[in-house]
């Protein structure tokens, strides 16, 4: 399968079963805010963005197959992480697949970067850069320009 750069990839119906035990938690969470953050941890405790392998690694872009992608530790592309944490967030039931915006910028003004634009409320939005924070970009930060 392809990669979906531009579009949103489809939200699997059946998850691994380390994966659901993490939504069956997920969806204990106080409120949006709360899991988003939850997601977040999870995440950036498992995987981590890595300038030098976004390049030497491109064929990993083209994985989408879910049970490949949560096996993993390490190293992971924007987008893949992207998409575990759009499964994740979905999946928790507090969010619908519409709240969560892919989002594009440039990193050191020449490298394509994906990040999420999270809705919380119907005001209130808060991006989200999972591959960053390696590069100490915190919650509500995303990469670009010469993070």
């Amino acid at each position: 399968m392809s990669p979906n750069f531009f579009s949103k990839k489809r939200i699997p119906a059946k998850l691994p079963k380390n994966m659901q035990v993490v939504v069956d938690k997920l969806k204990k969470s106080k409120n949006k805010e709360d899991c988003l953050k939850r997601v977040y941890d999870i995440l950036s405790k498992k995987y981590v963005g890595d300038r030098l392998k976004t390049y030497t690694r491109l064929f990993d872009l083209i994985v989408s197959d879910i049970n490949k992608l949560w096996s993993k530790k390490g190293f992971m592309h924007c987008t893949n992480i992207n998409y575990l944490m759009r499964i994740l967030l979905v999946n928790s039931g507090l969010f619908k697949d519409e709240d969560i915006k892919s989002k594009w910028t440039l990193i050191w003004y020449f490298s394509p970067h994906q990040y999420l634009k999270v809705r919380l409320s119907q005001n209130k939005f808060v991006n989200v850069d999972v591959w960053g924070k390696v590069y100490r970009i915190k919650f509500g930060d995303y990469a670009h320009g010469f993070n």
